[in-house]
């Protein structure tokens, strides 16, 4: 079966693409791209096309059986309608099994909410459009935690809203695992899955930074508004915004739900301290 990946010039989408490579082979797969050029160096046939062009999707998904929907990173009242452009094109070009990678979260009540909103309405949208499908709900990655170690340490301590509140990390590396499988087999087909893994605090994360970095790190807990308030400082209003729901829908439980992941990978969820592990090895 013919698979393609959109966004493979991204992080997860070339994870995803590296570990297919390693199970299935090159031969069948394809990379789409806005800008082929960063995805070259995968070594597999790239065509290009932007998810703002439904056009380019017409051209791009060209003799593909089954595709990876990789969400879009825009504004969220973008992403619908970019991708409307890519599942039109599928079902056009008769496109057989759409894989899309949605995000676990609440849909209402904080400042995330609207990136989670928009993933729903695509979820259904897949779901109407005649193809077969598999919704992944990705859990919050703990790549970006680890990669702003350095503040963290500056700062001495991993300072946030998220309070007592759980969340089920996970990381590119096990969701590449887990959609290999997802586009692979058909027993996944009409199913919905949360990609997380085991539920932590923020205090227990930096201790097991501590442990792997040898670090002295505590957690401090700050409000909702004043978390978000430096957020949007830093990183301006949308993006402020949006890292400051996170922390809030973590204090609100909204990421610490059951785990699909052994289901789709056929195997547990690394911990994370194995996660951290795995982090540091590639850092390396």
């Amino acid at each position: 079966m013919k698979t393609a990946i959109t966004a493979v010039s991204g992080q997860l989408g070339r994870a995803i693409a590296n570990r297919l490579i390693t199970e299935t082979g090159k031969d069948n797969l394809i990379g789409i791209a806005r800008t082929p050029p960063k995805a070259n160096d995968i070594g597999i046939e790239i065509r290009k096309a932007d998810y703002n062009n439904r056009k380019d999707f017409d051209e791009a998904l060209k003799g593909i059986e089954c595709l990876l929907l990789i969400s879009s990173m825009d504004h969220p009242q973008n992403r619908i309608p970019q991708h409307r452009n890519i599942i039109e094109a599928a079902k056009a070009r008769g496109v057989k099994k759409i894989v899309y990678t949605s995000i676990v979260g609440d849909p209402e009540k904080n400042g995330f909410s609207p990136v989670v909103k928009s993933n729903r309405q695509t979820e259904e949208d897949i779901k109407k459009s005649g193809i077969d499908w598999v919704i992944g709900r990705n859990g919050l990655y703990i790549d970006p935690d680890l990669e702003y170690i350095d503040q963290y340490i500056a700062d001495g301590a991993i300072i946030n809203s998220a309070g007592d509140g759980l969340c089920t990390y996970t990381s590119r590396g096990e969701l590449a695992e887990a959609y290999a499988h997802l586009l692979t087999q058909e027993v996944h087909n009409g199913k919905t899955y949360h990609l997380v893994g085991n539920p932590i605090s923020q205090a227990q994360l930096a201790k097991y930074i501590n442990d792997a970095f040898n670090t002295q790190l505590t957690y401090k807990a700050i409000s909702v508004e004043d978390f978000r308030n430096n957020r949007i400082k830093d990183l301006g209003q949308l993006v402020g915004t949006i890292i400051g729901g996170i922390y809030e829908g973590i204090r609100e439980g909204a990421f610490n739900l059951k785990s699909d992941f052994e289901k789709a990978a056929q195997r547990p969820h690394k911990s994370v301290p194995e996660m951290i592990e795995a982090y540091k090895q590639f850092r390396d």
